[in-house]
């Protein structure tokens, strides 16, 4: 049977300090009002009964991202990490909420890191597909362009580049390996390495789970292709689509030969109840993913473009649960362009002119075949903290 503590916090007391690493439980609100602040800025959120306390920090197992203030006398229930799978099962509706309040949250953060660093919101329009699949056509991804084209037509049946796509579809299709390009009832699929899961812009009602191989996450901003993850055995993606029935925030492209677990909305309520495993993972999931916004909110407000683009490598290691505290002096290779960097960071040509020159002549990093070297990577992880203290004080 699952036994939940009961805790009560007076007026003005701290429930949540934001950095502290103590995040093996959350708090669901059963009684009164909170202030939820990340910063030193004065923007609060102020939340009550039924509301979550530590979720992001407890799933993703990280410091937590902001703190929280008792405004009334508040009576919590504290849910440890290891209860939440009983939780799921005794109480499906607390799951359901988690897991939609993660994805509305995300939703959210996702348009303003859009707004702050692109400058611009893409997947708001579905035209933006027809420059998804021109792009990938003038880079020779065929396979990737002509599944773009498709999802195109399915969507702008009416427009001025209608005649175009649908001629570039018929003279791409006979000669590429593209797949699916329709849902199917198949739980898993096999994808072709270097073929387009779905495109950034086109609605979709599935999730994927990825059995073997890898699957790019990736934009196309401004004319050039920006990889925001490269996922592995295990990972999860496309969850936002079916959760909030928007329209896909990135394109999913197969970087190697791949066999996916599909989830449609008729299994994943099915899953919900019968498979709580699985549900943690996706809350785990969705909690990383907001953990990295909040720090890319943090990496926005740094000025300097060498800076930023230290910062964003950083996030990129700490993602990959790099630990910094016993490496030494070990040295890394990722797969990150200088411009890959600058484009995450949303730098305009000025700063990304900058930023690119002072890191080919910063001594800490060397360009090995257009990618990032790094020969300290202690050092990329403490230039990354001070840039971030600098902007809180």
């Amino acid at each position: 049977m699952l036994h939940l503590q009961v805790n009560k916090f007076q007026p003005g007391a701290y429930i949540i300090v934001e950095g502290k690493e103590d995040s093996d439980h959350f708090y669901i609100i059963q009684q009164g009002r909170v202030s939820c602040q990340k910063g030193s800025g004065n923007n609060k959120v102020y939340l009550g009964p039924g509301d979550f306390l530590g979720v992001v920090s407890c799933f993703a197992n990280r410091p937590q991202i902001e703190t929280v203030i008792a405004e009334t006398e508040v009576l919590v229930i504290s849910v440890k990490k290891s209860q939440y799978a009983d939780l799921i099962v005794n109480n499906t509706p607390v799951a359901l909420k988690i897991i939609k309040t993660f994805a509305n949250r995300t939703r959210q953060m996702n348009d303003q890191l859009t707004k702050l660093t692109l400058h611009k919101i893409e997947n708001d329009n579905y035209e933006h597909i027809f420059n998804v699949a021109q792009y990938y056509e003038k880079s020779h991804k065929f396979d990737v362009a002509v599944f773009a084209y498709y999802q195109y037509l399915k969507t702008r049946p009416q427009s001025q580049n209608l005649l175009t796509a649908q001629n570039k579809f018929r003279a791409l299709k006979p000669k590429t390996h593209a797949v699916y390009f329709e849902p199917t009832s198949e739980m898993t699929r096999q994808y072709p390495q270097d073929t387009m899961i779905f495109s950034e812009s086109s609605p979709g009602a599935e999730m994927f789970i990825i059995q073997s191989g890898q699957v790019a996450i990736t934009k196309v901003v401004n004319g050039n292709e920006v990889v925001l993850a490269v996922l592995q055995k295990g990972d999860m993606f496309g969850e936002m689509a079916l959760l909030e029935n928007k329209a896909r925030s990135a394109s999913a492209i197969a970087k190697t030969d791949c066999t996916l677990m599909v989830v449609n909305r008729h299994n994943f309520n099915t899953m919900v109840s019968t498979q709580p495993q699985l549900i943690s993972r996706l809350t785990t999931t969705l909690a990383e993913r907001l953990w990295s916004m909040y720090r890319q909110l943090d990496n926005a407000k740094i000025q300097e473009p060498l800076d930023k683009m230290i910062d964003i490598l950083s996030l990129q290691l700490e993602k990959q649960r790099t630990d910094f505290n016993t490496l030494g002096s070990k040295q890394k290779q990722t797969d990150f362009t200088p411009k890959d960097l600058a484009t995450m960071c949303g730098l305009d040509d000025r700063g990304t002119a900058i930023g690119i020159q002072n890191l080919f002549t910063d001594t800490r990093f060397k360009i090995i075949q257009g990618k990032i070297f790094i020969k300290d990577i202690t050092e990329v992880y403490k230039a990354s903290f001070y840039a971030r203290k600098h902007i809180l004080n």
